[in-house]
């Protein structure tokens, strides 16, 4: 059966073929179009664009043909293979030629001299036509291709003969194929044995290797031949060849530039090394030219181009020449033009429209260092990219990646380099140059010293970056050194060298200047910050297994990195002989860091027996703002103080404390506050520290320290700020839109005067800083005109209506004076308008400030939420984070604002409301949550915004969720569930056990009152806050809550006050019908009388659709249908005593509507519905559009030749009449005769449709079958004209 349907598929294919007109079919003359299409179905696979495509198609025909061993069909794919060589699809040429290497390669016994003479014989160049010579030339190159790839080429010498001489024949043909037969000979040659080359090839190429720089396809050639096979092209051959016996002479040197250049603008857009550079340097490096090559051809000749081809060309032979050069050479080549012209295109490439070439260069060095194996030759390369400067400042980036692939030896030989050339500059071996801009701003005095400067600020970020990147081979004593050496020079100086501190031996030859010890000492913080992020470094197996578990920040003994470099400090702090510290310490902190030293010590002895994160927090905390005092002494001072002082307290808490004592602040509230203050730090290790100390005390965080927290979230005077705030923005806005359509009127009045002048033409950074002026201005206006006023009159400037006294009467020093007081009176104007702008510049930065500063301390709620999801303290962070949520969202704000909200939100969303664990032991505090509740509810009903309130409703849930969760003590008495009904009352009996584990600590009586009246609220609130989705999640995730509603939700199907409450309540009343929890808790009868309830509200609902106005009433009867469906499926599937009689009426008359079947999503759920009655969508006829075109085609008379135009005949009223109504007769007769063959298929389909509706019911089937038979009989009385005609 299977085998009888894929023939009878294979036919019908074979058909569809057969119709296509585009398909073009091969000839045939065995039958293999007929016997299998699957095979021919390969060859169509082939030819699409798509890659995968094509390679799995060409996979299935080898597979195939190797499996099915036939004759035919192997001749019939090489022809067919051939011919595919030179399609018209670019896509498909490809193709074509890797299926025939493909099929070469795999069977051996087809002679590749047959399948070149047919390649000659299919694209013959002589006998193609002038269209077809451009597929021509592309068949016989693909074709050539085909033979190389196959891997017997080199076998048969005669069929290489062939096959070069066809390439070299293309080759006039180079407007269409390019340089790719002389692509394909240099691949040919590749292959080629030096025997065959020697005896077959070489007499058949030599007028190209003669004419070997005329093209670079041609030199190119030549030095291939010359790499492979040097035994046979030797000097004297050369010689014969050229006149010369090597390449690289003086004489051929501007012939090479030409080529070179000519090679680089054909690979301009490839962006990729010409093959023929490549080769030619290799040569040149052969025949021991290559500084001469360098100097004369890439530095004087293509580097002095202005093309940009020219330019990118000698840096990719930079790039490339680093694995050929010898040692001498690497550093000949990294110390020339060549290097500082790349450096320049490099500084000047920063604009992000331009071309970069770095990463290609960074692409050349990697890999030269991944495969090179001589430490000497690294260590040049790497240093010789280091010395490439710009002022000072090296041109490749601090954190370059190419250092991961230097041996371990190199990168200790690099690290000490480093820091050499930081303790003695050497400016001469750098290789230095400016850009146009420098040499403007030349100083000749500060020039040197800001080269050292910016040079050891790279150096210092150069050595960090080292030590932080983990793929850099190398060992903890390295990271150590760096970060010692980092700090020393930080805040110390050398006073005399010792061996006992490596950094004091090597002495500065430039001093260090404060501004370059600041950058340093901020590198080192920064860099303090990585290392506690540092794996573990290490293959030993402690150190994986620390890896493993993620363990980050210390050493490979367990010390903290930051332990280490603090008894490093300490060990500078006592060698006061050897060094000398840059900002010594006061008595007071010196004692402070001894007392740190000690503090440590006996947290560290104290850990070693406990291992507390209580411990370990406090023993980070010294740590930092011990290291902290040698940058800010004095804030670290008090903090340290504070921290001694929580210390002692957390090692007495054990003891009974007084009611005095109690009311104190306790430690972990001091400790919090701490943490607070190290956040308002710009420092991110302040603030990594901060966070990782508040995970270890997560535990003891009291309500008092919480609060400390949350109080920082809360804007000031909240209260105050908004009445404050709202006064000024209204004024605002008020004082905006006044002036605005005060300019508004002027424009108006100036256009109408005189339409666009030059002189009103601003840009729009001038029109936004003069209405800022204007706004400004606005305010002090009447000030200034009443001052200018006061001047003008003093000065007797002003004339009244009574005073006709001239201008002249005014002398001329009086005027002067004048206009100096005038000009002061606008000074002091323009003084305060600039105060007033940096005031408010001045608020901003604070208020930038302010809002950086609180999404740090969001951070340390997060970290709370995360790790203590059980505490009861949870509790108290839903209240504050819903009123930041509201008052962020109301207040306009800007990205930073945004920023804060986003976070907000999503830490009270998905860390609080949606935690996997939440506190169980509520009862102690279960009137506290069901009050919460109510607030929460009664507060949001004021909201104006209900995405607002929707964060509101979700922490509604969320205490839900936790008193349904909790651990009640006290037992609960049997309780009795009702479900009130029209007629009847189920009483479903409760026993203890059962109510403890379905309420736990939730008084039920008192939420369903809550969301009683939040349910009434959204049912007859025209503008209600709450939306359809918050019931519908309160329902799903309480079913004893939607099933107590259930009586509620139901009547608003009805009541509701618009068409969108009461499709939302036709939602939740379906949503609760279809809850398992419910239908189990109700018997049979009660589950009866629910049905029947709902579709008597049902049946109201429908009563009271009478017209289609808005969107909202097509929503309203979707979701009506959608229960109306859920209704009559339960009511035929279970079998209830409900009658349908009612509805079905309704239904039907929804169908008569006006633009009731304008939404199709209406019209679907209505079929669904009228399905369940047996009543079927009816089917439009489909006219097809080209036999009504034909068919009025054939109406029309065919114009005979001779004929008088209309204009011209007489008219003849009957007779027109006459000819008028036969035509009518004749188009509906063919109209008729044209229909029946589609009226024979609507018969058939109705026959089925009628069988089935006889299988489903007998009533709705025997209605639906005579109608039928009327609609029948009457298409037979139409057809009779047309059949007797």
């Amino acid at each position: 059966m299977v085998r009888a349907n894929s023939m009878a598929k294979v036919n019908s294919d074979m058909g569809e073929m057969e119709t296509k007109p585009t398909r073009r079919e091969p000839s045939d003359t065995k039958g293999i179009l007929k016997q299998n299409r699957e095979f021919l179905d390969f060859f169509w696979d082939i030819a699409k664009p798509d890659q995968d495509t094509r390679v799995t198609a060409i996979e299935n025909l080898v597979r195939y043909l190797r499996e099915s061993k036939k004759d035919d069909e192997l001749k019939y794919t090489l022809k067919r293979l051939v011919e595919g060589l030179a399609a018209t699809r670019e896509a498909s040429r490809p193709g074509f030629s890797l299926a025939l290497s493909q099929v070469l390669q795999t069977f051996e016994e087809i002679p590749l001299q047959t399948v070149l003479d047919q390649i000659k014989e299919r694209h013959n160049l002589q006998k193609a036509s002038k269209k077809q010579k451009r597929n021509a030339a592309f068949g016989n190159l693909f074709g050539v291709l085909a033979l190389s790839q196959s891997g017997r080429l080199s076998k048969e010498p005669r069929v290489i003969l062939e096959a070069v001489q066809l390439l070299q024949a293309l080759t006039a043909f180079r407007m269409h194929v390019k340089d790719l037969p002389q692509k394909t000979i240099v691949d040919i040659l590749t292959e080629t044995p030096e025997a065959v080359f020697e005896e077959v090839l070489f007499d058949a190429l030599q007028n190209d290797l003669t004419s070997a720089f005329s093209t670079p396809e041609q030199l190119h050639l030549l030095l291939v031949a010359m790499q492979k096979f040097p035994a046979v092209l030797k000097s004297k051959k050369v010689k014969k060849l050229l006149g010369s016996s090597k390449v690289v002479t003086k004489e051929n040197l501007s012939k090479l530039t030409e080529i070179l250049k000519t090679a680089a603008k054909s690979m301009k857009k490839d962006n990729m090394l010409p093959p023929v550079a490549r080769d030619l340097m290799r040569v040149a490096i052969q025949e021991e030219s290559f500084e001469i090559f360098w100097d004369e051809v890439v530095i004087n000749k293509l580097l002095k181009d202005q093309a940009a081809s020219c330019s990118f060309l000698c840096y990719r032979l930079l790039g490339s020449a680093l694995p050929l050069l010898s040692l001498g050479q690497i550093g000949y080549v990294l110390r020339g033009d060549v290097l500082k012209h790349y450096g320049a295109h490099v500084v000047s490439a920063q604009v992000p429209a331009r071309f970069k070439f770095a990463p290609e260069m960074q692409q050349y060095v990697s890999s030269f260092l991944e495969t090179c194996c001589d430490p000497d030759k690294q260590f040049a390369v790497i240093t010789g990219f280091t010395c490439l400067t710009n002022h000072g400042n090296p041109v490749v980036p601090s954190m370059w990646t190419v250092v991961q692939n230097l041996q371990p030896s190199v990168v200790l030989r690099y690290v000490d380099w480093l820091k050499d050339m930081f303790c003695c500059p050497k400016m001469d071996q750098c290789l230095d140059f400016s850009t146009k801009r420098q040499q403007e701003n030349f100083d000749g005095k500060n020039w040197s010293k800001n080269c050292v400067q910016r040079l050891r600020q790279w150096i210092i970020a150069r050595l960090a970056s080292i030590a932080e990147n983990p793929q850099v081979k190398k060992e903890e004593d390295l990271v150590m050194g760096i970060a010692r050496f980092i700090f020393f020079h930080s805040f110390f100086d050398t006073k005399k060298p010792t061996s006992k501190i490596p950094e004091t031996q090597s002495q500065l030859s430039v001093p260090l200047d404060d501004s370059t010890r600041n950058v340093i000492g901020s590198s080192f913080f920064g860099h303090l910050l990585q290392l506690s992020h540092l794996p573990v470094i290490g293959e030993s197996p402690e150190a994986a297994s620390m890896n493993e578990r993620h363990i980050h920040g210390i050493t490979s003994n367990g010390s903290l990195w930051i332990s280490c470099l603090v008894q490093y400090a300490n060990s500078l702090l006592n060698a006061s002989v050897q060094v000398h510290q840059v900002r010594p310490f006061t008595e007071e902190q010196r004692s402070a860091w001894n007392r740190v030293l000690e503090s440590v010590e006996d947290l560290r002895k104290k850990g070693n027996k406990t291992h507390s994160a209580e411990t370990m927090a406090f023993q980070q905390l010294f740590l930092l703002l011990g290291i902290n005092l040698f940058k800010a002494p004095e804030e670290s001072l008090d903090l340290l103080e504070d921290l001694h002082n929580c210390l002692a307290k957390s090692q007495q808490k054990k003891q009974k404390k007084s009611a005095k004592e109690d009311s104190e602040p306790q430690w972990v509230d001091v400790l919090v506050d701490i943490l607070l203050s190290l956040l308002s730090q710009p420092s991110r290790l302040m603030r990594n520290v901060a966070n990782v100390v508040f995970k270890h005390i997560c535990p003891h965080v009291t309500q008092r320290s919480l609060n400390s927290i949350l109080q920082l979230l809360q804007p000031e005077n909240i209260n105050d700020d908004e009445e404050e705030s709202a006064v000024v923005v209204v004024d605002e806005k008020h004082s905006i839109k006044k002036k605005s359509a005060k300019h508004k009127g002027e424009e108006e009045d100036e256009h109408s005067e005189n339409k666009s002048t030059s002189s009103e033409d601003d840009s729009d950074s001038d029109e936004d800083e003069d209405d800022a002026l204007s706004e400004e201005e606005g305010e002090v206006d009447e000030n200034l005109r009443l001052e200018l006023m006061n001047v003008l009159m003093g000065q007797s400037a002003l004339a009244t209506e009574e005073d006709k006294s001239d201008e002249e009467e005014v002398s001329d020093e009086a005027m002067m004076q004048l206009d100096e007081r005038i000009s002061a009176l606008f000074s002091e104007q323009k003084k305060r308008l600039q105060a007033k702008k940096d005031e408010k510049e001045r608020m901003r930065k604070e208020n930038t400030l302010v809002r950086d500063f609180k999404i740090k301390v969001l951070d340390l709620i997060e970290i709370f939420l995360m790790k203590q999801q059980e505490s009861p303290l949870v509790f108290g962070i839903i209240e504050p984070l819903l009123s930041v949520i509201e008052y962020s969202m109301n207040s306009e704000s800007g990205k930073q604002e945004q920023d804060f909200l986003r976070k907000t939100a999503d830490i009270f969303r998905k860390k609080l409301c949606r935690a996997k664990r939440y506190c169980k032991n509520v009862s102690a505090m279960k009137e506290e949550l069901h009050g919460l509740m109510e607030r929460l509810l009664t507060r949001a009903q004021k909201l104006k915004e209900s995405f607002v309130a929707a964060y509101y409703f979700s922490a509604v849930l969320y205490l839900v969720r936790v008193l349904k969760g909790g651990l009640c003590e006290d037992s609960a008495t049997p309780a009795v569930g009702k479900c009130k009904k029209k007629h009847t009352e189920v009483k479903v009996e409760v026993t203890p056990s059962k109510q403890a584990k379905d309420l736990g600590c939730l008084d039920l009586t008192r939420v369903l009152t809550l969301f009683s009246d939040a349910l009434k609220h959204f049912m007859t609130k025209r503008k209600s806050v709450f939306t359809g989705n918050m019931f519908m999640d309160l329902f799903i995730r309480f079913p004893i809550i939607s099933g107590a509603l259930l009586d509620t939700t139901m009547k608003y199907i009805t009541e509701g006050v618009r068409s969108h409450q009461q499709g939302q309540a036709c939602s939740l009343v379906l949503k609760v019908l279809q809850t398992r929890e419910v239908c189990q808790s109700l018997t049979e009868v009660a589950w009866s009388d629910l049905i029947e309830q709902v579709l008597a509200q049902v049946i109201q609902c429908l009563k009271s659709i009478s017209v289609f106005r808005v969107k909202v009433d097509h929503e309203k009867v979707i979701k009506c249908l959608e229960l109306t469906r859920f209704l009559i499926t339960t009511i035929q599937k279970q079998k209830l005593s409900i009658s349908l009689t009612d509805i079905l009426p309704l239904l039907q008359s929804l169908d008569q509507l006006q633009d009731f079947h304008r939404s199709l999503q209406q019209s679907d759920t209505y079929w669904s519905v009228m399905k369940l009655f047996g009543i079927f969508k009816p089917k439009k006829e489909k006219v097809r559009v080209a036999e009504e075109e034909q068919s009025k085609q054939n109406l029309q008379k065919k114009k005979k030749k001779g004929f008088l135009p209309d204009t011209k005949k007489r008219k003849n009223r009957k007779k027109q009449t006459v000819e008028e109504v036969n035509m009518s007769k004749l188009s509906t007769e063919d109209d008729k005769i044209t229909e029946e063959d589609g009226k024979k298929n609507i018969r058939k389909q109705k026959k089925s449709k009628r069988k089935a509706l006889d299988e489903q019911s007998a009533t709705p089937s025997k209605k639906i079958k005579g109608a039928n038979d009327k609609k029948h009989k009457q298409k037979k009385a139409k057809q009779k004209p047309g059949n007797t005609k």
